[in-house]
């Protein structure tokens, strides 16, 4: 009966199933990318030529380098 179950639901269940894998692996790129530690470095020295440039205050300069920060400590 299983069996059966499973291909009368397929063409319901096997798009779905699709979505979510494609959803899944979506996900796992970018949680990869983000925790890039080349990342992670290369949004630091952004920041700080926002810093330099006037574009960003000392303390949002300051909260966003203590996240990136923690998140490259995390990595380590």
């Amino acid at each position: 009966m299983g069996l059966l179950r499973s291909l009368l639901l397929l063409p319901v269940k096997g798009p779905i199933d699709g979505a979510l894998w494609a959803t899944q692996k979506i996900v796992e790129a970018a949680e990869a990318e983000v925790n890039n530690p080349a990342t992670l470095r290369k949004s630091l020295q952004m920041l700080e030529k926002d810093l330099l440039a006037g574009r960003i205050s000392e303390d949002a300069y300051d909260a966003a380098e203590t996240v990136i920060l923690t998140r490259l400590k995390a990595i380590k």
